[in-house]
C-alpha cells in the first residue's frame, strides 16, 4: 500500500473469471469490517471481492467483534488493514484492532478447520496486528520495508517490491504453482509493505533478498535488515490454514495520484490477479 488519501478501487477493473473455481455453493467467506478496517469489500478492495465473488465464493461483510459465534459456518475469514483507530494518521491506530478475546477465538477457529487471510501493511497496520498475528507465531516488523535493488524501475519506489521465480524469491508453493501451467505465477510486485517472520513449518512464498530494509518514515533511525524475512507466509495451523500478507494493495485494483497510476491487480505485466486467486484457492482447499 502507498498510504496515500488518493487511493482508491479502480471503476473500471474487470473483475470477470472465465472460468470459476465454483459454479454452486461455493465456500463462504468472512469478510472483516468491524475493526477499522482501511481496505473493506465495498470499498478498496472492492475489485478483489468482485473477482473473488466471480470465481464462485460467497462473500458475507463482518460488522462484528470475532467469537465463535461470528466464524461460525464461514470457510475463510478475510482480515485487511484492520486498525486501532478510525484513520491511519492518528496517533491510536497502532493501538491493538482486536481484543485478546477475539484472537482466541481466531485461533481457536483456524485450529478447528478453519482457514484465515490476515493482511497487515506498512506501519501503523503491522502494530496493530500483532496481537492476532502472534497467535500463529507470526512476527510483524511494524515499519516500511524497501529494497533499493529489487524494486519496480517503472515506478522508480523502491517500496514497490518485486518477486519473480526466476529470481527464487517467489517460492516454489501450490499457491504460486497454481493448479496447471496458466495459473502459474512467474512475477507480482508488491506496493510498500512491512516485513514479516513466520514459524519453522511456514512457507515464505515471497522471500525478501538480503538487499530489503525496514525502516519508518519521517524518524531518524537506523534501518533493520530484512535480510531472512517475508512479505507472503503460508502454512497450516491445527485442522487449518493461513496465508499472511505484508502487503495490501498487490491483492486490490487501485488507482493513486494525480495520474491515477494502476497499483495491483490492475498493473499490466505481472501476475498478480493470478496469485490473489491462488491464494484463495490454496486456503479453500483447491491447491494442495
Amino acid at each position: 500500500m502507498i498510504g496515500s488519501a488518493q487511493q482508491v478501487a479502480d471503476p473500471n477493473y474487470d473483475a470477470k473469471v472465465a472460468h470459476p473455481a465454483y459454479t454452486k455453493s461455493g465456500p463462504k467467506v468472512l469478510f472483516d469490517e468491524a475493526h477499522k478496517n482501511f481496505h473493506r469489500a465495498g470499498g478498496r478492495y472492492k475489485p478483489f471481492a468482485d473477482l473473488i465473488t466471480n470465481d464462485g465464493y460467497q462473500i458475507t461483510p463482518n460488522k462484528e467483534k470475532f467469537s465463535a459465534a461470528t466464524l461460525k459456518g464461514f470457510d475463510v475469514l478475510v482480515i485487511s488493514n484492520a486498525l486501532g483507530a478510525e484513520r491511519m494518521n492518528m496517533p491510536e491506530a497502532v493501538n491493538p484492532a482486536f481484543t485478546t478475546e477475539e484472537c482466541d477465538a481466531v485461533r481457536d477457529w483456524v485450529k478447528g478447520g478453519g482457514h484465515l487471510l490476515l493482511i497487515a501493511d506498512h506501519a501503523p497496520m503491522g502494530s496493530a496486528n500483532q496481537i492476532l498475528a502472534g497467535r500463529f507465531g507470526i512476527n510483524m516488523s511494524k515499519m516500511f520495508t524497501v529494497d533499493n535493488e529489487n524494486y519496480d524501475k517503472e515506478s522508480n519506489n523502491p517500496g514497490f517490491i518485486v518477486y519473480t521465480r526466476e529470481s527464487g524469491r517467489l517460492a516454489d508453493h501450490a499457491i504460486t504453482r497454481g493448479r496447471n501451467d496458466s495459473e502459474r505465477v512467474n512475477k507480482i510486485i508488491a506496493f510498500t509493505g512491512q516485513s514479516l517472520k513466520g514459524p519453522p513449518d511456514s512457507v515464505a512464498f515471497m522471500k525478501l533478498a538480503d538487499s530489503a530494509v525496514d525502516a519508518m518514515r519521517g524518524v531518524n533511525n537506523d534501518p533493520a535488515s530484512a535480510a531472512g524475512r517475508a512479505q507472503g507466509i503460508a502454512m497450516t495451523f491445527g485442522k487449518g490454514r493461513v496465508v499472511v500478507l505484508g502487503e495490501a494493495a498487490m491483492l486490490s485494483a487501485q488507482l493513486t495520484g494525480p495520474n491515477k497510476m494502476p497499483f495491483g491487480v490492475n498493473r499490466t505485466g505481472i501476475d498478480n490477479r493470478q496469485i490473489a486467486l491462488n491464494i484463495m484457492h490454496w486456503l479453500s482447499g483447491l491447491l494442495k
